[in-house]
Parts: structure tokens; C-alpha cells; sequence
């Protein structure tokens, strides 16, 4: 059936498309096979009588079709005839697309947001959206020859991973700004809690995905780590409660949830030859014995989070809440 009318909507975009002058309903009736199949060629072709209840319903069809069409991005004209008939036409130079150009930054951005699409719902749209921009001769990120021709910036080829289930739910929620419910389990917590949120953005941070948005229960906003929430994101019914703020507003808050904005400064251990992504991001480092380095680095929101990911190989010194904030995440994480 999917296919049936999808052959049908590309046979009557391609009439409309290919007359020179209006056809009314019933010369489209009669040139579709599809149309001839189902109804008949119709009263007043020359070719036979329809009846009165196969008429009404290729008007209903051919209504939906031209609705369908449209909806599509088809501009179709309507046209009054002489004789008192409406005409339709699909005029070629009104559905023609505007030159696109796009710079070497440009066309690697799109690129790479695309590839986010690989594993969501649409994925086919941005394939084909990218077969597109390469028959437009648009040279796209992860293409080689034609990225490294256009622009030789690096032979690096980025990636962003979107591996958690809640991925796309979110992203389709923060689209069409419907609040989602779905259980949170705090990287400190025993078990998971409901959370009620009416989601702004998603923003990736150092390969994890953050949601932020509005917490309806606790009043506020809040940010959540995507790899934290337990079973299914669920839709609810409604419109938001609290106005969205701007986006660069929203990317500076799950940036400081994230422990990208510091506050401070922290002084660890860390043993000799690990954690180069601490190393990498250290004020100071001063060499203890064989075994161990002290560092001095930034200290911000969700810190504690970060370093206990490096497990034995981090020892925090001050100051003393960070201290305790991993050692609470790491008795969570021994509970299970």
C-alpha cells in the first residue's frame, strides 16, 4: 500500500510538473494508472462513465494526494478554466531551489550532524538529505578527497556518539516541546527516582549526552546525564509550564553541570602515567615519589563525577567536600 501510493503521489507531481498549461481533474484521472485502476477514466474523457460513487471517491483521494503533495513542499497552482473547471499545475520555476553554497566549515558541520542521526528515527531523512547536498556537488565530512581538496584543516574525523536509548525520545520531546517523565538514578543514589521535566536542549560534553531543562518538581532547572536515566523516557500530555531560555543561556548551564565552569581549584594525587585528560587540564603538577604526581586543577560542578571515573588511580586532597563527594560516589557505585 506504502508503495502503491507513493508511486501514485510521484506519477501526479510529475504531471503537474510536466503540463504546460493547467489539467483539470478529470484529465488527471484519466492519465494516472493508479487513478484508471482504482475509479476509472471518469464521465466527459471519452473513454467511459464513471459512477457517481467511484467519482466521489477519487475526489476524496485526489484531494488527499494534492494535500499530501503539498505538504511535501509542491507548489501547486490552482488555475479557473474558461469553461468554469479549476486547472492544476506545478510550475517548474516556482519549485526550484535557490543555488546553495556552502563554505568548508559549513558543509563538515552539517556532515557530522547528520552522522548524530545514525542511530534515531531520522536517519533515513539525513541520509537523503546528504545525497542532496552530493549531487549538488557539496562536499560533506567524512568524504576525504573532497573535505581535504575543499579545506585541509585536519585529517581528524569527528564523531559524536548517541548510544543511549533516551536519545531520541528527548530529542523529539525538545522538538516538539512536550514535558517527558522518566526515572533518574544520581550517580550517589541508591535507586532511581521519577524526575518530571519539561526538556530545553541536548548538548553533548566530553562524549556524554546531557538533557537540560525544567525539574516541574523541584521547581527549577536541572540537568540530567542521559547514560543516568533507568528504563523509558515517556511523553506527556500538556504544554510547558516555565518560559525556555535563551540557547547559549541553557549550553552555559549543562557546561557548568557538566564541570566545565570552575569555580576553584583542587589539589589530587595521581598515580604516575595515568589520567593525561587531568594532566592535560592541570594548573600545576608536582612530582611526590615514583609512584605519584599532586596536580592542581580546576575545580567546578560535577568534578567529583569525572574523577571517580579514573578510579584507584585518583586520590583527592582538598578541598574537603570534593573529597567527600567521590567518596559517596564510590560507595554508590560498590552497593550497586
Amino acid at each position: 500500500m506504502a508503495i502503491a501510493k507513493a508511486e501514485r503521489l510521484m506519477n501526479l507531481a510529475l504531471c503537474l510538473l510536466g503540463t504546460r498549461r493547467p489539467l483539470s481533474k478529470h484529465e488527471l484521472r484519466s492519465s494516472i494508472e493508479a487513478y484508471v485502476e482504482a475509479f476509472g477514466p471518469g464521465a466527459g474523457t471519452g473513454f467511459g462513465t464513471g459512477s457517481t460513487a467511484g467519482d466521489d471517491s477519487f475526489n476524496r483521494m485526489f484531494e488527499r494526494d494534492k494535500d499530501d503533495l503539498r505538504e511535501l513542499g509542491l507548489v501547486i497552482e490552482t488555475v479557473d478554466g474558461i469553461d468554469g473547471e479549476v486547472g492544476y499545475l506545478a510550475r517548474r520555476d516556482s519549485n526550484r531551489l535557490p543555488p546553495i553554497t556552502l563554505d568548508a566549515e559549513e558543509s563538515a558541520a552539517l556532515g557530522l550532524a547528520a552522522k548524530v542521526w545514525q542511530q534515531a528515527r531520522l536517519a533515513g531523512a539525513a541520509s537523503g538529505a546528504l545525497q542532496k547536498l552530493r549531487a549538488a556537488g557539496m562536499p560533506l565530512a567524512g568524504e576525504r578527497d573532497e573535505v581535504e581538496a575543499a579545506a585541509p584543516h585536519s585529517a581528524l574525523e569527528p564523531r559524536i556518539p548517541t548510544h543511549e536509548v533516551a536519545f531520541e525520545p528527548l530529542m523529539l520531546a525538545c522538538r516538539d516541546r512536550r514535558p517527558v517523565v522518566f526515572d533518574y538514578r544520581k550517580s550517589n543514589a541508591a535507586h532511581p527516582e521519577q524526575r518530571h521535566i519539561e526538556p530545553w536542549i541536548l548538548e553533548c560534553w566530553r562524549g556524554h549526552w546531557y538533557v537540560a531543562g525544567w525539574d516541574r518538581d523541584r521547581g527549577a532547572e536541572r540537568v540530567f546525564r542521559l547514560s543516568r536515566i533507568t528504563g523509558k523516557v515517556r511523553s506527556r500530555q500538556g504544554k510547558f509550564t516555565a518560559p525556555v531560555p535563551d540557547h547559549v543561556t541553557v549550553r552555559e548551564t549543562v557546561e557548568r553541570w557538566a564541570g566545565e565552569t570552575a569555580t576553584g581549584t583542587a589539589r589530587i594525587k595521581l598515580r604516575t602515567g595515568h589520567g593525561y585528560p587531568l594532566r592535560a587540564r592541570a594548573l600545576a603538577v608536582r612530582a611526590l615519589d615514583g609512584d605519584w604526581d599532586e596536580l592542581e586543577i580546576p575545580y567546578g560542578h560535577g568534578l567529583d563525577a569525572w574523577l571517580v571515573e579514573f578510579g584507584p588511580d585518583v586520590v583527592v586532597l582538598e578541598p574537603a567536600e570534593l573529597r567527600a563527594e567521590v567518596i559517596d560516589r564510590l560507595r554508590a557505585v560498590a552497593k550497586g
